[in-house]
């Protein structure tokens, strides 16, 4: 029985409506007298009707049940239990516990920023231990500050090679060095030239790197998704829903988030992924010089229904937009593997364990994807501090020869010395980034000697600094060192640092000449050494 009804056999028969026909004009008294009684009782039977409304019959509803939802009836005796806690962090992840001094926080200082100012930088990190050390570059507090000698003027949307100079000058000065040095691990990522975007958007999608560098990659996925740069550089803007532009979504699976050659994705998978990315649009202004007012156009949006991993046990379908295709890309259980793999490569030469690589998985998934937890766990593993050595990436090469010797931007040569060394900021060769095998072989080893000649230029010894001075060779090789911030070097590279020391001794006059082109010849010599190449 439906809710507030009454039963079939109680129920009261309805009172047939009276009909009152209307007499004619000229009828006689007797019709008259017949409509008017008619009438009367039209009325008492509406009057009924009314009171019937007024008291109706009282009746039984059926019980509704409670929603799943819904509060229990009765009041709980103690307090309302709290939501159960995260769960614990995975199990499976090893931390390195050997010893932790002066080299060790070298590597760390290279690897995760950009070189130490000093050997005072690295006893400073290495007094704190391995974890709190670890911790003091993954878990930043507020805005970076910029500490150092300022650059020189710059225009780095502008002026050629200024962008690079810039984000140089950012890398010698953040007192958040693995910020940076993630930025541009996302610069290499998601690989982006400003050949074709241009140094104002490129610029701008730096920073959104720099914010998120720490972050939620999910955020820093959807985000560069639709930044202005990735749109023109990936043909974003030329996708639409009626001639789809395929680019972004391909490489969005097969660079940014799952990896080629995998089984990961098909190429349906491609075109029904470039399907969700339609719909963006910029218009040119003449007046800026570039593409500006970038949005979402609805009438360019493909909202039909869009098949993902089609036949696989995570197939999806539904009508997904920009930012779903983003979410299936991560859902896809190939994701989780690329990511952790990806990741790892930057900081450590040698692939990860099966154990490792495991460990390192559930690590992001609980975490909600957080870049920051998988890196510190990174930081802090054995093989990060016992593995073989990295070569140095040009650009890190280069901040870190200025940082060691205490300097700053002070020219915009620095751009011209990028390209011949391998690595030009802004400027990576294609979408894939640069090639990290190709950072020191015979083409580009003559342009990392120019790196050591500018981060010198301006301060190399000079006769006048040496006049009447009686330096030994050990004392050149210690006065080198110094310069250079006292790094960790092999017995190898000292012991021909020493006998250049001693084969270039001065005498006789001019030995203030000779003693302060031993000096430049021992600080070129020593920052060059593969020692200085490698952390």
């Amino acid at each position: 029985m439906a809710a507030g009804t009454t039963s079939g056999k109680t129920r009261k028969k309805a009172t047939k409506k009276v009909a009152c026909k209307k007499p004619s004009r000229g009828a006689s008294k007797k019709k008259v007298s017949a409509y008017k009684k008619c009438l009367a009782k039209q009325r008492q039977q509406a009057n009924a009707k009314k009171k019937q409304k007024k008291t109706p019959v009282a009746t039984t509803p059926a019980p509704r049940p409670l929603s799943p939802a819904a509060p229990p009836p009765t009041t709980p005796d103690g307090p309302i239990p709290t939501p159960p806690p995260k769960p614990p962090r995975p199990a499976g992840l090893e931390v390195y516990e050997g010893p932790f001094g002066t080299a060790q926080a070298e590597r760390l200082l290279w690897r995760a920023g950009f070189g130490p100012k000093g050997r005072a930088d690295a006893d400073r990190l290495a007094a704190m231990g391995l974890e709190a050390a670890v911790q003091s570059l993954t878990r930043p507090q507020g805005a970076a500050t910029l500490v150092g000698p300022a650059p020189v003027a710059l225009a780095p949307r502008d002026a050629w090679s200024h962008d690079h100079c810039w984000w140089l000058d950012r890398m010698v000065r953040s007192d958040q060095q693995l910020v940076e040095r993630l930025t541009l691990v996302f610069h290499d990522w998601f690989a982006t030239s400003a050949d074709k975007v241009g140094q104002w958007l490129a610029i701008d999608q730096n920073e959104l790197l720099r914010r998120r560098a720490l972050g939620s990659f999910r955020d820093l996925a959807v985000q560069l998704t639709v930044d202005p740069a990735m749109l023109v550089w990936l043909d974003g803007i030329e996708n639409r829903r009626f001639s789809p532009n395929e680019n972004y979504a391909r490489e969005l699976m097969e660079l940014f988030t799952l990896g080629a050659d995998r089984g990961a994705y098909t190429e349906a998978d491609v075109r029904e992924l470039a399907r969700c990315l339609t719909g963006w649009r910029a218009d040119w202004s003449d007046a800026d010089g570039r593409l500006v007012n970038f949005r979402l156009h609805a009438n360019w949006q493909d909202k039909g229904t869009k098949t993902l991993w089609a036949g696989k046990a995570y197939q999806r379908r539904g009508n997904f937009d920009w930012q779903a295709a983003v979410d299936l890309c991560l859902e896809n259980p190939y994701h989780r593997s690329f990511f952790v793999l990806k990741l790892w490569s930057y900081f450590v030469p040698t692939p990860p364990s099966a154990q490792t690589q495991t460990a390192l998985e559930s690590l992001y998934e609980w975490s909600g994807r957080s870049i920051a937890d998988v890196v510190e766990a990174i930081l802090l593993h054995p093989d990060f501090h016992t593995g073989p050595s990295m070569v140095k990436p040009p650009a890190v090469l280069s901040a870190g020869l200025l940082r060691a010797a205490g300097r700053g931007v002070t020219t915009t040569n620095w751009g011209w010395r990028a390209d011949p060394s391998g690595q030009r900021l802004f400027f990576p060769p294609n979408v894939s980034g640069w090639k990290d095998q190709s950072w020191l072989d015979t083409s580009t080893h003559l342009g990392r000697w120019g790196l050591v000649y500018e981060a010198m230029n301006g301060v190399a010894a000079t006769s006048g600094s040496y006049s009447g001075s009686t330096e030994t060779p050990a004392e050149a090789v210690a006065a080198a060192l110094r310069f250079w911030g006292d790094p960790t070097i092999g017995a190898d590279t000292l012991g021909v640092l020493r006998a250049y020391a001693d084969q270039a001794r001065p005498s006789g006059v001019g030995s203030a000449d000779f003693r302060a082109m031993r000096q430049n010849g021992l600080r070129h010599l020593l920052a060059s050494s593969p020692d200085f190449q490698v952390c």
